[in-house]
Parts: structure tokens; C-alpha cells; sequence
């Protein structure tokens, strides 16, 4: 007999209990409701609503279950549907008629609402530890590559040299930014729904802040309606992991293009790379392929919640029960990847002689070069144009600029003098670059002790 089907004649059809439960992937939530439930059994022999002495042998009955099932003890049953019910029924097994009791007051509409709120709390934490680990571990490498040049890329053609660091740095700014919108998401998750009953609430005098204060929320929800038919924040988590997953994939596919032979800026360590099955010399970048390739299933993730929330009515739907698997599975693929992205990160080798060679290569130092003329008194439009005549030269020389003579060099403008040579070094156009947020060792010093500093206080 299920503990709604008072008003039913006959059970329901095996292939139904089967396609309606949810066990099977909200089982997870069972710390989350049985804390939920300790509360709310609390909360309702404060206030009278049953005996105390009845509130206390719900509590300790729950606390047992708690034990059970972290010891492996006990099965959750498919015909119970799902976490709130299983519970809910062997709570009743082990304590009797007071069992019954524990559902006073509330539904699993803001039940749910309530364990999914405290799971993606707890995970959000969790998530934000991974970020951290792999931040701080940007820094440390920035600080040992302060001086290795490498050419900087736009329209995946060599632009202008930069350092190591510097970028490095950008990927720190990018996972900072993850930190910041989890940090904010979680502001949106910490509302208290417990109390909103199937949606318009209960003529029970629950206490409601104290709930609220017991499970450690910072507010209660303030429209019953809203508070049990709300995923907001689910979908809101489900962006901040896909926008994690993206710059996750942008930065794996760097790695596989620099693991290349035909880059050769980094080597894989043998632990994070993979061989052919045929081929013995393939040294392969599975690591970075699969957390790029992960991303595709996060952003479904997303995409699933967005379509299964975007034509509900108010209240609560059975279509939202299927929420969970889409942001249980967003969550698992985020924290699997970000520890081996990590740690493929940590055992890299940087290979700078030839990511210097790239800088090398490529006219990266012409915009210096169109800047130095600038700096004799030419107008940025002419020193361009004259800077774009002496690249085409080089190209059919094959030649780089600072491999020309002064002569040669003054015959595109006779105010070039031999000072054009150390103008236009590697090493000078990137150390001229000192502005905040430019790619001179200066200046990534000053970047990295500002992310050292913001990140011993998030």
C-alpha cells in the first residue's frame, strides 16, 4: 500500500512504479532529507504540533536510519518511488504509528525543494574547492615563467609575443570568474523552502525561521507558490558548470594543439597521456580530448533543465522530478574533470626554447616595429602601411625584420636608426608592455599578487 493511496481502489501497474520512481538517482539526497527531516520533527515538538517525547523517538529513529544506511545496511525499494517515501516507510517500520507523523505540515513538493537546495549547497562548496586547488595552482606555475616567451595568438595566426605567465594568468581570470558566479549562485540557493507545503502553505503554526536556522540557511522562501515550482537554481548551477566546462575545453584544446609535433610547447607526462593500439610512437592527450569533449554533455545537461522548465505552470510538475539527473550528472562531470585537469596541468612540460623559436617566427614584433616609427614622429596610419610593405619584403626574402641590414631597413623610411634593433628584441616588446593587465614580467608580478591576495579571502 503506498502512504498517498488512501483514495485508490487498486495498486499501481509494476511498469508505472517502475517509470515513476526516482530512487534510482535521487537516492543520493538521502543525508539531505534525513537532516531535512530531523529538523522539521524538531521544529514540529517545539511548537506543539505533536509531542515532544514523539518528535524525539522520530528524530533518533531517523538518526538510526542515517547510521544504516552509511553502513551499507539497507536497499531502497523501487515501489517506494522515491528518497522522501523510502524514508518515510522505514521510519514507520521501525517506530510504528508515531512515523506517521513526521509528515505533518509539509509535502515532498517543498521537501524536494528543500534536499536539492542543501545538496547543490554542499556541491557548490565542493566545486569551488576543485576551482581553488587548480587557481592556486596557476599562480605557482605563472611565478616560475615569468620570463619565457611565447608568441600570443588572435585568428589562431602568431600576433604578438607574450609570456608564459601572462598567459597562464588569463585562464586565472577565467576560473576567478567561476568562483565569483558559484559564490553568487549560491546566495540564490540559500532560501529555505520547507513550510511552502504542496504550494499554498499550511494552517500549522510551523516555525519556519527556525528550520531555516537549524539547517543553516540565511533566508526562508517568501511565496509558497514560487518556493515549491522554482529550479531557477538548479539551471543557474547548471550554467555556472557549463561556463566552467568551456573554459576547462578551451583550455584542453590549447594543450592538445601545443602537445603537438607540430607546436611542441609542452610534453604530457606519460601518467596523463595515452598510446595507439596500433601505432607505438603516438603519445596521446586523452586527458584534455575527454574533459573537452565532457563539456558537450554538460551544456545538454543545461539544455535538458531549460526545455524541461520552459512551459511549466505554477506549481509543482512531475516533469520537474527529472531536474535531478541532469544537474546530478553536470555536477559528477564537473568534479571528475577538474582534479585530472589539474593534475595534468601540474606534471606538464614547458618546452620555452621552442616556444620562443615560435615567437621568433611569425613578424610578431612588427606592431613594435610600426610603434617605433610612430615614436620618430610618423602617424600610426603611415607607419602601419610602411610596416605591411616591409613584411611582404621579408616574406619573399624569407627573412625576419631584425634580420635585415640598416640599409636595407632605411630604405622604407630613412628615419630608422641602428637603435631599431634592441627596439624591436623579444625581450623588449614584451617588457615595454608594463601597463596593468600587459604581459612584462612588472606586470603579471603585480597580477599575481592580486590574485594571491583575493584568493586567501574567497
Amino acid at each position: 500500500m503506498k502512504l498517498w493511496g488512501g483514495r485508490f481502489t487498486s495498486g499501481t501497474d509494476a511498469l508505472v512504479d517502475d517509470f515513476n520512481s526516482s530512487i534510482r538517482f535521487d537516492g543520493r539526497l538521502y543525508k539531505h532529507d534525513i537532516n531535512g527531516s530531523i529538523a522539521h520533527a524538531t521544529m514540529l515538538g517545539l511548537c506543539d504540533i505533536i509531542n515532544k517525547s514523539e518528535a524525539e523517538l522520530i528524530c533518533s529513529g531517523l538518526s538510526d536510519i542515517l547510521q544504516d544506511i552509511e553502513a551499507g545496511k539497507i536497499q531502497f525499494e523501487i515501489s517506494a518511488e522515491d528518497i522522501h517515501m523510502n524514508i518515510e516507510k522505514l521510519l514507520i517500520e521501525r517506530i510504528g504509528e508515531v512515523g506517521k507523523k513526521l509528515h505533518t505540515g509539509r509535502s515532498r513538493n517543498d521537501q524536494v525543494a528543500l534536499d536539492i537546495r542543501m545538496y547543490l549547497k554542499d556541491e557548490i562548496f565542493n566545486i569551488t574547492k576543485l576551482l581553488k586547488d587548480l587557481l592556486q595552482l596557476l599562480i605557482e606555475t605563472s611565478e616560475k615563467n615569468l620570463e619565457v616567451i611565447l608568441p600570443g595568438y588572435t585568428h589562431m595566426q602568431r600576433a604578438q609575443p607574450i609570456t608564459l605567465a601572462h598567459y597562464l594568468m588569463a585562464y586565472f581570470q577565467m576560473f576567478r570568474r567561476d568562483v565569483e558566479r558559484l559564490s553568487d549562485c549560491y546566495l540564490r540557493t540559500d532560501w529555505m523552502p520547507l513550510g511552502s507545503g504542496a504550494l499554498a502553505g499550511t494552517t500549522y503554526p510551523l516555525d519556519r525561521d527556525f528550520v531555516s536556522q537549524l539547517l543553516g540557511f540565511a533566508n526562508i522562501t517568501e511565496n509558497s507558490l514560487d518556493a515549491v515550482s522554482d529550479r531557477d537554481f538548479v539551471i543557474e548551477l547548471a550554467s555556472c558548470i557549463s561556463i566552467i566546462m568551456m573554459h576547462l575545453s578551451r583550455f584542453s584544446e590549447e594543450m592538445v594543439i601545443w602537445s603537438s609535433h607540430e607546436f611542441g610547447f609542452v610534453e604530457m607526462d606519460d601518467a596523463y597521456s595515452t598510446g595507439s593500439s596500433i601505432m607505438p610512437q603516438k603519445k596521446n592527450p586523452d586527458v584534455a580530448e575527454l574533459v573537452r569533449g565532457k563539456t558537450g554533455r554538460v551544456y545538454g545537461d543545461l539544455m535538458a533543465m531549460l526545455t524541461i522548465m520552459k512551459s511549466l505552470p505554477l506549481a509543482y510538475n512531475k516533469d520537474m522530478q527529472e531536474d535531478k539527473e541532469a544537474i546530478f550528472d553536470a555536477v559528477d562531470t564537473v568534479k571528475m574533470c577538474l582534479p585530472v585537469f589539474t593534475r595534468m596541468l601540474a606534471t606538464l612540460k614547458f618546452r620555452s626554447k621552442n616556444m620562443y623559436a615560435a615567437a621568433s617566427k611569425g613578424f610578431t614584433n612588427a606592431t613594435d616595429f610600426a610603434d617605433y616609427l610612430v615614436k620618430k614622429g610618423i602617424p600610426f596610419r603611415t607607419a602601419h602601411e610602411i610596416t605591411g610593405h616591409l613584411v611582404l619584403h621579408c616574406i619573399d626574402k624569407n627573412a625576419a625584420i631584425e634580420d635585415l641590414p640598416l640599409n636595407e631597413l632605411q630604405s622604407f623610411c630613412d628615419k630608422i636608426e641602428s637603435d631599431i634593433y634592441s627596439e624591436i628584441s623579444l625581450d623588449t616588446c614584451v617588457k615595454g608592455r608594463s601597463l596593468p593587465g600587459g604581459p612584462s614580467p612588472e606586470a603579471v608580478r603585480l597580477s599575481i599578487d592580486n590574485a594571491k591576495n583575493w584568493l586567501s579571502i574567497v
